[in-house]
């Protein structure tokens, strides 16, 4: 197993964080990085926000739950699919840019997804750790007015970065030959390979919470998804030009 596999199976969410600053250049660094990423017909559909002002910090903590590593972390980035500058150049070339279209949505995200785990890697392959903020989106209208956002730009998610003060296990992932499949989509039953890593993950949550939490992967998934999930994101996505046609 080369180095880069290594990092890539070593990989944990980090939300503690030493004193340590990130070096401005380093950051610079790590987003170059992102910007190599794969890209969909060569869009670039991606634009990052740092956010150090104490102020912001504690309001995006409060969209985000209150996960307290948003103000903490040294390294607060946010990751917005952007097309408005496609619409620009659409404009210095004197075309309408047809928007609106779902497709766009898609790939303008997937583009931002692919920067954004550029980063993170090349981040953890300098000594830092991260973590992915997701629930920016459940106030997303409140972080795109605080971040400025113009049409066609909406933000994804967060990204706390900074020198590792924890050192957590790696969480266990589902057998291999549940989502790696040959051919097709397999007719086979996957209920009890699913039981078994139940139990992998039941164990691998009482081991780092000392027996506080005592759950499972599928129980954690079925009471996340009778929930509804952030149903305010379509009439969001519609006022910033997405999700039309």
């Amino acid at each position: 197993m080369n180095d880069v596999i290594k990092l890539l199976k070593s990989h944990r969410s980090i939300r503690k964080y030493s004193d340590r600053e990130v070096d401005q250049k380093m950051l610079e660094t790590l987003i170059e990085a992102g910007q190599s990423a794969a890209t969909s017909s060569f869009i670039q559909a991606c634009t990052v926000i740092k956010v150090a002002d104490p102020e912001s910090r504690k309001k995006l903590c409060e969209c985000a739950a209150g996960q307290e590593y948003v103000v903490k972390a040294p390294v607060f980035l946010v990751f917005c699919a952007d097309m408005q500058r496609h619409q620009l150049a659409c404009e210095m070339h004197k075309a309408h840019m047809l928007s609106g279209y779902t497709e766009q949505f898609l790939t303008a995200s997937l583009d931002c997804a692919l920067f954004a785990q550029n980063v993170l890697i090349g981040a953890e392959s300098m000594g830092l750790g991260g973590c992915y903020i997701g629930a920016i989106r459940n106030r997303i209208g409140e972080v795109d007015k605080l971040l400025g956002l113009p049409e066609f730009v909406y933000p994804l998610f967060g990204l706390c970065l900074g020198y590792p003060a924890q050192d957590p296990e790696v969480k266990p992932r589902l057998p291999l030959s549940i989502v790696f499949k040959q051919e097709r989509y397999s007719d086979d039953d996957d209920t009890a390979l699913i039981r078994e890593y139940d139990e992998t993950v039941r164990r691998y949550y009482k081991t780092r919470t000392g027996d506080i939490k005592d759950n499972s992967w599928s129980e954690q998934i079925s009471e996340m998804l009778v929930k509804e999930s952030r149903p305010h994101m379509l009439s969001f996505l519609q006022s910033k030009g997405y999700l039309l046609k």
